[in-house]
């Protein structure tokens, strides 16, 4: 059996959250995850749309992370 192990060097990782608090939550819960992976934000983007049913905003971000360089 053998394990190969590779260095992640791009991730991109999206979220949705009802409110812009708990959004912000989310990535930042998900920020200090991916520093164990040596891994920082390289850009976030971020939009807010209605939902056609219940038309409340709903609010996305898609946030890009990237190896650190020494």
């Amino acid at each position: 059996m053998s394990i190969y192990l590779e260095r992640i060097e791009d991730k991109i990782e999206c979220f949705e959250e009802t409110s812009f608090e708990a959004l912000e939550n989310k990535i930042n819960d998900q920020i200090d995850v991916n520093k164990a992976l040596l891994l920082e934000v390289y850009h976030v983007q971020h939009h807010i749309y209605h939902h056609h049913k219940s038309g409340y905003p709903i609010y996305t971000a898609v946030v890009h992370f990237k190896a650190k360089r020494a």
